[in-house]
């Protein structure tokens, strides 16, 4: 059977656009593949993290893929840092990877900004810890949205350019799933910038932790324009405020945009609020409650990460033992 990598960081709280982007789409995978599912608690390092409150949002990140539907018994759910051959392998990468790949590298830039000589080695070097991630396990797939397809073709020129210097095949070209609507989702404030945990605006994103009534209050002061719906999504071009409203809707309810817009043809956002508020509370109670009762039981949350982090091993050391043989560490 293909396995599946992938994780999220457990920096700020979970929000829609990781359930939309990611967990909810991870959980459509269970059936088909082989999946692994990690808590990528040394990403989220390569940016200052209280101590305490990291290992709160690690337990706490793991309490959303469960209650989104992530089954520990059929995928591995695990924290990264338990596993040290996420880190052995990325510093073997940090060997083959080039500097012009990870001059390349957007999402630094971005993440970077202004303070780029200040930023950590860590931020810089991230892809090729991502790389790591992924091969560690021998991954087939990687589910990615948009933003991570650029860390995705690194990943491959890594397993390509390992291969090649040490002549081995160990490393699989790994392909992408490139998840449909909902993949990018887009602040509630700035339907430019995409929903993220590091605004800081609490009415940017809709938390996944958030309860009915804030999640009503955070529709209704959504960014929207005047304009009336049209028939057609396509004639939402260069409104991004309304562009995302009905992409969430779309999303949330698994109809088309085109179907949504239709729907309120004619009419204005107050209207769509409405709608979309039901559909957004439907959706997410159960998950927000289930958090909840998961988050009240620390010991059970610590025992599967433990459990999910003892069958990570057990596929990633062979692969270490390899990839040592293969570069010609004495063991």
């Amino acid at each position: 059977m293909n396995r599946v990598f992938s994780g999220a960081q457990p920096s700020g709280n979970m929000h829609l656009g990781n359930y939309l982007g990611a967990f909810r789409n991870w959980v459509g995978l269970q059936d088909d593949y082989e999946c692994i599912y990690c808590v990528v608690d040394m990403h989220a390092i390569t940016v200052w993290q209280d101590p305490a409150e990291l290992v709160a949002q690690t337990r706490e990140a793991a309490a959303a893929y469960i209650a989104s539907g992530v089954d520990p018994e059929k995928s591995i759910l695990f924290n990264q840092s338990q596993v040290a051959g996420h880190a052995e392998l990325a510093w073997v990468f940090n060997c083959v990877a080039r500097i012009g790949w990870l001059n390349r590298m957007t999402q630094f830039k971005d993440k970077a900004g202004k303070n780029r000589e200040k930023a950590s080695a860590g931020l810089y070097v991230y892809p090729n810890l991502m790389a790591a991630d992924i091969l560690l396990y021998l991954a087939t797939h990687v589910p990615v949205g948009e933003d991570q397809k650029q860390h995705l073709e690194l990943t491959r020129d890594v397993a390509q350019k390992f291969n090649h210097d040490y002549d081995t095949e160990l490393f699989p070209i790994v392909e992408p799933i490139i998840m449909g609507e909902g993949a990018r989702i887009m602040s509630l404030r700035d339907g430019t910038k995409k929903m993220s945990k590091s605004d800081p605006s609490e009415y940017s994103r809709i938390n996944l932790n958030d309860d009915a009534d804030t999640l009503a209050q955070k529709i209704r002061k959504a960014k929207t324009d005047p304009e009336l719906l049209p028939a057609k999504a396509d004639e939402l071009e260069g409104r991004p405020e309304a562009q995302n409203l009905i992409g969430i809707y779309a999303a949330l309810s698994a109809r088309s945009r085109d179907e949504i817009c239709l729907e309120y043809e004619g009419k204005g956002f107050g209207d769509v609020k409405k709608g979309l508020t039901e559909v957004v509370v439907d959706k997410l109670a159960p998950i927000t409650e289930e958090m909840a009762r998961l988050q009240k039981d620390n010991a059970y949350i610590d025992s599967i990460l433990r459990d999910g982090a003892e069958r990570a091993r057990a596929i990633a050391e062979p692969v270490m033992a390899d990839v040592r043989k293969a570069v010609g560490f004495l063991s």
